[in-house]
């Protein structure tokens, strides 16, 4: 049996301290970018938004969620900021006051798309018509 048990936090994005560094992380990396200090032929022209930085409980690895404007070139992009992780790193570790730099690993943020799923999905007409129902005649029916 294993002596060494590793707790689960409650939080969905870890604890606070998880939270907390994602954050500082995510400014960080936020303003490299909007200043253009990545010089990559592939990142020139694009706008890059960081929604979200996830860390892990040894905030030794950090999972940097991007998305470029429009949702266009997410591959490009991502390959982009692979090859300049070195850099990125280097600059993170500078600008956020930690014993360790964080080894970074980017990934495209879904969220947006999810979230045009479902808009997509309230909209259809069936969805609409649970949604003009009168909230009074339903407990009229339950009786």
């Amino acid at each position: 049996m294993p002596r060494h048990h590793q707790k689960k936090s409650s939080a969905p994005g870890g604890s606070q301290r998880q939270l907390r560094v994602g954050e500082q992380v995510r400014h960080a990396m936020a303003e490299i970018l909007a200043q253009g200090n990545v010089h990559d032929v592939d990142l020139e022209g694009h706008i890059i938004t960081v929604p979200e930085v996830r860390m892990s409980p040894d905030l030794k690895l950090a999972t940097v969620y991007v998305m470029p404007l429009g949702g266009r070139d997410t591959e490009v992009i991502i390959a982009a900021l692979e090859r300049n992780k070195k850099f990125l790193r280097g600059e993170v570790a500078r600008r956020v006051n930690l014993k360790f730099a964080p080894d970074l690993r980017f990934r495209v943020d879904e969220r947006f798309d999810e979230a045009e799923r479902i808009e997509k999905l309230l909209r259809t007409p069936a969805v609409q018509k649970d949604l003009e129902q009168d909230p009074d005649s339903d407990r009229e029916e339950e009786r």
